[in-house]
């Protein structure tokens, strides 16, 4: 009789050691798309502060949201202009997405001074 069945490797079964990998593969992708977006966020929020006109305010931090606001509402308005349906959708941290994210940013911006105006 078996003391351990064939699929036992050591301590961990095959199973247990392929789902570990998954979850530190997945782990420092979660990681690395934070980063992306941090890094993203500044770009786009710095550059659409330095295009827009006037005193936006805000420091470090608020540019790095008003950047990642403005990739999300860049995205979802080029995923609404290439397939006609409206779903929430982010730029990607490449030259053509950090255009989307500026624009988006720009109008981020844009309906910030209107909130705030009345």
């Amino acid at each position: 009789m078996l003391t351990n069945p064939p699929e036992r490797c050591g301590e961990l079964d095959v199973k247990d050691r392929i789902e570990k990998n998954l979850d530190s593969i997945l782990g420092g992708i979660i990681i690395m798309n934070i980063i992306a977006w941090i890094i993203l966020g500044l770009l786009a929020g710095a550059i659409a502060k330095w295009i827009f006109p006037g005193h936006q305010g805000g420091g470090f931090i608020a540019t790095m949201f008003l950047g990642i606001i403005g990739a999300f509402i860049g995205g979802t308005l080029m995923t609404f202009i290439r397939t006609g349906t409206l779903q929430l959708a982010g730029a990607s941290l490449s030259i053509p997405g950090v255009f989307v994210a500026v624009l988006g940013a720009i109008i981020a911006i844009w309906l910030w001074g209107l909130i705030n105006r009345g």
